[in-house]
């Protein structure tokens, strides 16, 4: 089969025809009928420092998919050929202190689908049975290839109820724009959302954002006007970049919430008495979606409306995975999806 996969340890990805996978006792083998980019998959595209410590090449990417399962391993039982499955990412232990408590999202043996194992970027890939989440067949395929990426939006959003609250998302990337879909779902009463794309804030304006507005061309402090002065709820941080960092801290009223998401790219210099021990606010750090606590809820907004059709830009063939990486360069683009 044809595959996109880092053959050596350069820039760059390549199509190349690999063996069929064998499924062991407890996989089953998924034919993707759809399969997403993801920040991680750019990160290991372009080789950055992050990159070249973690990846050991050769290896499929792809870790955002969905398909229907075309074989099964002798010990499977929950689910069966021909079933429409989407899949969590992390492969957990479920023997560390994290994953015995209800925290497997941040187990401390996880190994990443794509990253640790070969990924989706393929039309087959094999898989655990206990990653496996089985999709409602009317959830169309590149948007059920999604879920996995959409669960760290819920996750994000719903730490904490937003219902009724105005929420700021500082960066309008694939995670940033779903955190709005998922954000107005949830009822949020007001959503502003700052990026420093112009076609990411209209991507954002789509999916619910009542205000939208580029930072570097606008002053933050129309925050304070669309606030009466009070500040925003819940600051929803999706970029990492310094500058968004600190106005979510700036702008997040006393004793609310901030939520770090964003990967910055080296560390950052925080103020902690004046920027959250003397507003008495909650951080919360976001990594993954709780197992398998968020794909319950994310189901669930769903059937209540969660629209995310927007956030799907483009589609190409998976010979053609550069196109996608390109228009991620230069940010013009939402989620793009690579059809095997």
């Amino acid at each position: 089969m044809k595959a996109v996969m880092k053959a050596c340890a350069a820039p760059g990805l390549e199509l190349r025809d690999v063996p069929d996978p064998v499924p062991a006792d407890d996989e089953v083998i998924l034919e993707v009928k759809a399969t997403s980019l993801c920040g991680t998959d750019h990160h290991i595209y372009r080789w950055d420092e992050w990159a070249q410590k973690r990846i050991r090449p050769p290896r499929v990417l792809g870790h955002e998919m969905y398909g229907e399962i075309a074989a099964t391993g002798r010990s499977v039982t929950t689910v069966r050929t021909g079933d429409r499955v989407a899949a969590e990412s992390h492969v957990t232990c479920g023997k560390c202190f994290q994953c015995r408590t209800g925290n497997a999202h941040v187990c401390k043996n996880y190994t990443i689908l794509g990253i640790d194992r070969d990924g989706s970027f393929a039309r087959y890939v094999s898989l655990p049975e206990k990653v496996l989440w089985k999709t409602a067949d009317e959830i169309p395929a590149e948007l059920a290839c999604m879920q996995e990426p959409l669960g760290n939006s819920v996750h994000a959003v719903l730490t904490e109820d937003v219902s009724g609250h105005t929420v700021l998302v500082t960066g309008c990337g694939p995670t940033g724009l779903f955190a709005i879909a998922v954000a107005r779902t949830a009822g949020a009463g007001s959503i502003i959302a700052t990026d420093v794309s112009d076609y990411r804030l209209g991507l954002a304006r789509q999916l619910g954002a009542t205000l939208a507005f580029n930072p570097e061309k606008i002053d933050p402090k129309i925050i304070e006007e669309h606030t009466d002065g009070q500040g925003v709820d819940t600051a929803l941080e999706m970029s990492g970049h310094p500058s968004a960092v600190h106005l979510c801290f700036r702008y997040v009223k006393n004793a609310g919430r901030v939520c770090l998401f964003g990967i910055p790219r080296a560390p950052i210099p925080i103020d902690i008495p004046n920027e959250i021990i003397f507003k008495g606010i909650r951080v919360h750090g976001i990594t993954g979606r709780r197992l398998f606590d968020t794909w319950y809820r994310l189901a669930g907004l769903f059937r209540a409306g969660l629209d995310i059709r927007p956030v799907v830009t483009h589609t190409f063939p998976l010979q053609e995975f550069g196109k996608g990486f390109d228009l991620i360069d230069h940010a013009q683009c939402g989620k793009v999806v690579l059809i095997p």
